[in-house]
């Protein structure tokens, strides 16, 4: 996986959480402050794992009620996924060279601003 690559979606999600507590190859970008996740990480392994890192879990506590806000935060990133996935070769990536997809991405998020911006005035 390559540093910048987001996981795919037939990983196991326990192994891209090991894998961001174990770390990439390579000398890391940045370290997080933070990791957010559901429920389903609400295990002491993870928790002293990203604390022996200097990561704050803030994972939603299972058997507490809804409400933590932690969806607040996954919604705005869910929608994002949504609005860019309405362009078709951003949701099946057919070429190799990152420079035309990252300049569909940017050329998409411009299209995306101009929609919300027209439909405020």
């Amino acid at each position: 996986m390559k540093p910048h690559a987001a996981p795919s979606g037939s990983v196991s999600d326990c192994a891209v959480v090991e894998a961001i507590i174990r770390g990439l190859r390579g000398r890391p970008r940045h370290r997080p402050l933070r990791l957010f996740t559901d429920r389903g990480y609400d295990y002491d392994k993870y928790r002293r794992l990203l604390r022996a890192r200097g990561i704050t879990p803030k994972f939603a506590r299972k058997g507490t009620a809804h409400g933590s806000g932690l969806g607040k935060t996954r919604w705005v990133v869910e929608q994002t996924f949504a609005w860019l996935h309405q362009f078709k070769r951003l949701r099946i990536r057919y070429g190799i060279r990152d420079e035309l997809h990252l300049a569909l991405l940017q050329l998409a998020c411009s299209v995306i601003c101009l929609r919300r911006l027209r439909t405020s005035f």
